[in-house]
């Protein structure tokens, strides 16, 4: 009798349910598909340079999942049939490039384009676009644009339209009147006095932005805009010709603006600057990484050690084809501190960020590898490597929360995001392999995908 009643009462159970989608005027909706599983890439026979040791490890296998690195050595097995296989043949597995300094804008137009009476943002991106793609297959695969129209470039590679490196975007350059930032031509009155505002301003270059308030309004619009970091021009440079090298641009006021508006959205200002009272300014400020810094002095760098303030230095070239006779001239002291800095800032234990830092010359992006070699006076292999990868990821981690892509970035370990090159050799033991990525990068993966393979690969 007990069973009998048992089995009343779940009939009536199931009857109520069959109802409940008539009650409530709903019909039943379907259960969601199971998500597909992640795709998976196996390096077989690979040599890893993780991005932290001198030397490369024995061989050994590397799992990729989705985007991140899932497994290393034993653990590296796939979860299912459907995996990519490459076989390294022993070849060098490391971390993806990272370039902490580039304007991927800037550097794909000469100055004459630039200033042509045609030129538009739409130009100026799809030129950049160009070069993005190239930077990605020469092994870039994070890059930290120091300034210049970026946003809409960084959309298009986020979403799959172009091909290109991770970017942290600072946006538009901000700099005062007659700074380093103020790209105005002769002929272009100032904002305050006229009401309109230049070019260069239209075009997203740059932020003209004098005083407390104009540079909070600045600092802001490029944090609305999705900057991860802000660029502040400090002092004179070496691309323009009417801003002296040796000035010092913004007041402590104005610099502590800035540094409060980003601290505030939890990131940083960085400042090109080269002359220690433009560095000491804006240590002061609460800056916390300086672009350059070639005219420093010891005590300076001394002080930027002890404050952890972060130094992103290049090693910049004299000369080049196509550079302006005056732009010449005005690098000529900061190519010479080039031997000097980098060699004092590594015995401080400065924290060393590196960059290229290419402007207006088009022609020399072809040489970004080849300018990683010109750090050979003053570092062994293994720490150039280190520098290129982990260190200057580790740069990129000041963003915090404004970072655009959470993860690990610059090691090779088990759960980092898997931005990877095989190498065709071992880079430690002969570090100009760096120099040629289109022979000697065989496979180049960001975010988990192959953007190039040239071994092939199983399935």
């Amino acid at each position: 009798m007990g069973r009998i009643v048992e089995l009343h009462g779940l009939r009536m159970m199931m009857a109520m349910l069959a109802l409940l989608p008539m009650l409530t005027g709903r019909a039943a909706e379907p259960l969601p598909p199971a998500a597909p599983p992640a795709p998976e890439v196996l390096f077989r026979n690979v040599r890893i340079f993780d991005g932290k040791s001198a030397a490369l490890s024995g061989p050994t296998a590397v799992l990729v999942r989705g985007n991140t690195i899932a497994a290393i050595g034993a653990g590296a097995i796939p979860a299912g049939p459907a995996v990519t296989v490459v076989d390294g043949g022993g070849r060098t597995l490391m971390p993806g490039l990272i370039d902490a300094h580039v304007h991927l804008t800037f550097s794909a137009l000469s100055q004459a384009q630039m200033m042509a009476p045609d030129m538009t943002a739409q130009k100026g991106e799809d030129a950049a676009a160009a070069e993005a793609q190239k930077m990605l297959l020469r092994g870039f695969t994070a890059v930290r644009d120091a300034g210049g129209p970026i946003f809409g470039l960084k959309r298009r590679i986020d979403s799959g339209e172009v091909r290109g490196p991770r970017i942290w975007p600072s946006g538009a350059v901000i700099s005062q009147t007659s700074g380093h930032g103020d790209f105005r031509l002769p002929t272009e009155p100032s904002r305050r006095f006229t009401g309109k505002l230049s070019r260069a301003e239209l075009l997203g270059a740059t932020f003209i932005a004098d005083g407390r308030d104009e540079v909070l309004t600045a600092v802001r619009e490029n944090l609305r805009m999705g900057a991860s970091q802000i660029k502040l021009m400090a002092g004179g440079g070496t691309s323009s010709a009417y801003d002296p090298i040796d000035v010092t641009q913004y007041t402590l006021d104005e610099m502590k603006a800035a540094v409060e508006a980003a601290d505030d959205w939890n990131t940083y200002v960085t400042v090109h600057a080269y002359t220690p009272r433009a560095v000491r300014r804006a240590i002061e400020a609460g800056v916390k990484c300086i672009e350059h810094g070639q005219l420093l002095d010891e005590a300076t760098l001394q002080l930027m050690a002890d404050r952890g303030i972060w130094l992103s230095a290049q090693n910049l070239v004299e000369d080049s084809p196509n550079m302006h006779p005056l732009r010449r001239e005005k690098r000529r002291e900061v190519v010479a501190g080039n031997s000097r800095v980098w060699p004092i800032a590594k015995k401080l234990g400065v924290k060393l960020a590196w960059g290229t830092d290419f402007l207006f010359e088009p022609e020399l992006n072809a040489e970004q590898n080849a300018y990683i070699l010109r750090l050979k006076p003053w570092f062994t292999s293994a720490e150039i490597l280190k520098l290129v990868t982990r260190d200057n990821a580790d740069l990129l981690v000041l963003s915090g929360p404004r970072s655009p892509y959470p993860g690990r970035l610059g090691v090779v370990e088990e759960g980092a995001l898997a931005d990877l090159l095989l190498v065709d050799g071992d880079p430690i033991a002969n570090i100009n392999l760096i120099a040629n990525p289109g022979k000697n990068f065989v496979v180049i993966m960001k975010d988990g995908k192959l953007y190039k393979n040239s071994l092939g690969a199983k399935s």
